[in-house]
């Protein structure tokens, strides 16, 4: 099993939004889309941007760089200038908190 740290409070991360979280001092995109999380590795998979400086549109996040989008659920690339996925991470929340696997 996974080990999970506490990376924000639900209320930190209000849905439709994107924030920048630390995982053992890496970043990590955390996503609240409609009330369910999801984290993505924060860096493009294309070119060095934050993920989490771009835009979330439903489960799609697009980098704000080049434009690269990719599926928050699972990393997966979904056009190009990006031909690889970014690390997706599970995620949980118990008790007001979101915990990110490491």
């Amino acid at each position: 099993m996974p080990e999970f740290v506490s990376v924000a409070q639900v209320a930190e991360v209000p849905p439709g939004s994107l924030v920048q979280v630390r995982v053992d001092d890496k970043p990590v995109a955390l996503y609240n889309v409609d009330g369910e999380f999801f984290a993505t590795h924060d860096i493009c998979s294309h070119a060095l941007a934050y993920l989490s400086d771009g835009t979330l549109t439903g489960h799609t996040v697009e980098c704000p760089r080049h434009g690269a989008r990719f599926d928050v659920r699972t990393g997966r690339q979904l056009c190009f200038p990006a031909v690889a996925p970014v690390k997706s991470f599970a995620v949980k929340v118990e008790d007001g908190q979101v915990w990110v696997a490491v």
